[in-house]
C-alpha cells in the first residue's frame, strides 16, 4: 500500500496492492468519499448525478470517479480525453470523447462503494475485472444466506457464518468481473472460500479471484479474459472509412492535369 497525494487538492488516495501478483497489468485504489464539486470532477456523469436522490449515492458516486480519472492519470492516460459508458447491464467501461477519432486500446475498469470508501480497479485490455470491499468485522444474517448460496455451498456457510462477508465480496466482484451484475445470479457462483487464491468457471469463462484482509477491510479482486472486445460506434465509423478509402484509393491532396497550348 502507498499513499499518494493529488497535487494541490486536499483529497488523496491510496494504492492497494494485492498480496499475489496478476499475470496482467492491474492497479487498485481507494479514497475517502466525500462531497466533491461535480464541475472539478472530470470522468462525472451530470445525468446520472441528477438521478440520485440522497447525498450519499452523489458522493459515492462523484468520489468514485474522481478516484477514476487519478487511476487513469497513474495508469498513462489522459482523463480529459474519456468518458465512462454503461453496457447494457450497466457495467462501466471506457471509451474516447466523440469526435476525436482515437480508438487506442483501453484498460477495463471496476468501481466500488463501501462504508464510506470508493474502490476503483483498471487492468490492461482485453480483460474485465471486478473490485469489490467490506469491512472484515461485518455480519451477514442467517436468513439471508439462501440467497447468495444454495446446496453444499448452502449446507458450508450455514456452518460457517464468520466467512460470509468474504463469500458475498467474492460473489460481487466475480459478477462484476463477467460485467452481468445482479443479472448473474449469486446462487450460481459456487466459490471455494477457504482459499485466498481460487480459479472458477462460469459458461465459457475462466475467473481468477483473490481475496485478502486490507486495513480492516475484506477485498476482493477477481479478473477474467475477455473473449470479445467492446466496440464503439466510432470504431465501427472508422472501420468503414478506412474500407471506404482503400476501395476508392483516396489520398490526400489531389492530382490535376494541365493541358497544353
Amino acid at each position: 500500500m502507498r499513499s499518494l497525494s493529488s497535487g494541490e487538492e486536499m483529497s488523496s488516495f491510496e494504492e492497494i496492492v494485492p498480496p499475489h501478483p496478476l499475470p496482467v497489468r492491474a492497479m487498485c485504489f481507494r479514497c475517502a468519499v466525500e462531497p466533491r464539486d461535480i464541475g472539478q470532477v472530470t470522468l462525472a456523469s451530470v445525468d446520472e448525478v441528477a438521478t440520485f436522490a440522497i447525498d450519499k449515492r452523489r458522493n459515492e458516486h462523484l468520489s468514485g470517479r474522481w478516484l477514476l480519472a487519478k487511476a487513469l492519470t497513474l495508469w498513462g492516460l489522459e482523463p480529459s480525453m474519456l468518458e465512462v459508458r454503461r453496457t447494457e447491464h450497466r457495467a462501466p467501461t471506457l471509451a474516447y470523447l466523440p469526435g476525436l477519432w482515437v480508438n487506442t486500446p483501453l484498460p477495463s475498469i471496476s468501481i466500488g462503494h463501501s462504508e464510506g470508501w470508493a474502490y476503483v480497479a483498471v487492468i490492461e485490455h482485453g480483460w474485465s475485472v471486478g473490485i469489490d470491499a467490506e469491512s472484515a468485522g461485518r455480519g451477514i444474517a442467517a436468513n439471508a444466506f439462501d440467497m447468495m448460496a444454495k446446496g453444499d455451498e448452502l449446507e458450508w456457510l450455514n456452518n460457517h457464518p464468520e466467512h460470509a462477508i468474504r463469500l458475498w465480496t467474492s460473489k460481487e466482484s466475480v459478477q462484476k468481473a463477467m460485467q452481468l451484475g445482479m443479472h448473474l445470479n449469486p446462487r450460481e457462483i459456487v466459490i471455494p472460500i477457504e482459499d485466498s487464491v481460487v480459479n472458477i468457471s462460469i459458461d465459457n469463462s475462466k475467473i481468477q479471484l483473490q481475496n485478502w484482509i486490507f486495513s480492516l477491510t475484506n477485498m476482493s479482486l477477481a479478473w477474467r479474459h475477455e473473449s470479445v472486445s467492446l466496440r464503439t460506434a466510432e470504431d465501427d465509423l472508422l472501420d468503414a472509412t478506412r474500407e471506404a478509402m482503400k476501395e476508392q484509393e483516396w489520398g490526400v491532396g489531389c492530382k490535376t492535369t494541365l493541358g497544353r497550348a
